[in-house]
């Protein structure tokens, strides 16, 4: 047991809202411990005055994962690099280290992550405890590539696990939903530093859906966007390529990622919830706006893409074989709603991974994401898309917006009841409980 040094000071009643605007809340109490004695310190000290205590990250979650009226613990000040070992390609990193910090600092040592999604303002442990992934068949989710991390637990207790030490905490712990203890740091396999090329083109959807599995096996990551009332989507596929000889012109690169995917869209959104009649002639447009193009780059900024269009988002993994029926039901569903969809639907592809409370644990998987602008209705929307994910066994993304309960998901998991087991024994008083973790995995 550790925890000699005295808690952090506080700030009480300090407001809290994630990116999105969708979930608020004002703690009793913050704390921004900086080393793992004032964590542990923090946890003790929630534990013995009987009150909950809940990390929290960057915000950039949909649900109400990280939402606490109680004791508050802000991350910012538990990052940076704690050790290297260039030759092994291991990284170890506090756990509030941002993404976008971590793929700097990798790259400053000629190393890279395997794979990323498509944003990089998260703290590393938020999005591996939500279980955040990108794409490509033949990786995982992010937590796939985790050696190691040190949790405190829900006792004080110090542990460092790994396939080898606490296997089971391991297995539960990668993506733990903040239910098992705060994670303080991780160790990261990593590759070398590495250059993609991406190609993004406009294409009919049944000609993506027909070539599927060639464009699934011969792409190292792929994935596409449906864009609602029209029959086209945007494909991108990104490969590893020995140099980075086709750089894309700063130009082109602001006037696509920046001025029609942010500022240009941002008012198109704007008119069509303004003018609902006219979202499918926006849309329509939208499909065509961004024209092909073939560009290389450093891996994370090809990666990673600037998202300032505030929505709100569901995100469903599903068996790869069930994409057809999945699409074919939300096509339908989308022209049936009392409302019009303004965003596009992004759909990508993972690996199966061991991890107990991974969406792609033992299957391949498709993920459909869903998305409402800010200040549209989308409940509706999320609900009757959530029921046809359900029967085709979808497991939803931790972080995203949905409605499932303990009761309806422990059969999606197989490891379920193991995990609550691991939770018992860790956090025994459930000071890492909140409303969200009490409804999906139960009191």
């Amino acid at each position: 047991m550790r925890g000699t040094a005295p808690p952090p000071s506080g700030t009480v009643d300090m407001m809290w809202s994630n990116w999105a605007g969708n979930q608020s809340a004002t703690a009793r109490t913050v704390v921004e411990p900086a080393t793992v004695d004032e964590t542990v310190a923090s946890v003790e000290a929630a534990r013995t005055a009987g009150r909950r205590i809940k990390p929290v990250g960057s915000g950039h979650s949909f649900t109400d994962i990280a939402r606490t009226d109680d004791h508050r613990v802000d991350l910012a000040k538990l990052a940076g690099l704690v050790r290297i070992d260039r030759a092994q390609r291991l990284v170890t990193v506090r756990a509030g280290t941002r993404l976008r910090a971590l793929n700097q600092l990798l790259a400053s040592h000629g190393l890279a992550m395997p794979n990323l999604g498509d944003i990089d303002a998260q703290t590393i442990a938020g999005a591996l405890s939500t279980g955040t992934h990108g794409t490509g068949a033949g990786y995982g989710c992010l937590s796939t590539f985790v050696e190691a991390l040190t949790l405190v637990t829900g006792t004080g207790e110090v542990l460092h696990c790994s396939a080898d030490e606490h296997p089971d905490v391991f297995a539960a712990a990668r993506v733990g939903l903040g239910a098992l203890g705060i994670i303080v740091d991780l160790t990261l396999r990593c590759d070398e530093s590495y250059t993609l090329q991406a190609h993004e083109r406009p294409a009919p959807l049944d000609t993506v859906l027909a070539e599927l599995p060639t464009l699934i096996s011969e792409n190292d990551h792929f994935e596409f966007y449906w864009f609602p009332y029209t029959d086209r989507v945007q494909v991108k596929v990104n490969n590893r390529v020995p140099t980075d000889d086709r750089p894309l012109p700063r130009f082109r690169g602001w006037l696509d990622d920046e001025f029609l995917s942010n500022t240009v869209f941002e008012g198109a959104c704007r008119l069509g919830r303004s003018l609902p009649g006219l979202v499918p002639t926006i849309s329509s447009i939208s499909a065509r706006a961004l024209s092909e193009r073939i560009y290389t780059g450093r891996s994370d900024r090809v990666f990673c893409t600037s998202r300032r269009v505030r929505f709100t988002e569901m995100e469903y993994g599903l068996p790869r074989a069930a994409l057809p029926e999945a699409l074919t039901a939300l096509r339908r569903l989308v022209d049936g709603l009392p409302f019009k969809v303004l965003f596009p639907v992004e759909v990508r592809f993972t690996a199966p991974d061991d991890i107990w409370l991974s969406h792609g644990y033992q299957r391949e998987s498709v993920y459909l994401a869903i998305h409402q602008y800010a200040g549209m209705p989308y409940e509706p929307y999320f609900r009757a898309f959530e029921e046809v994910a359900k029967g085709l066994d979808g497991r939803p993304h931790w972080g995203k917006l949905h409605y499932r309960d303990a009761e309806s998901l422990a059969p999606a998991y197989p490891r379920f009841a193991d995990f609550l087991a691991v939770r018992d024994r860790l956090d025994p008083d459930r000071i890492f409980a909140n409303d969200y973790t009490e409804r999906v995995l139960g009191a």
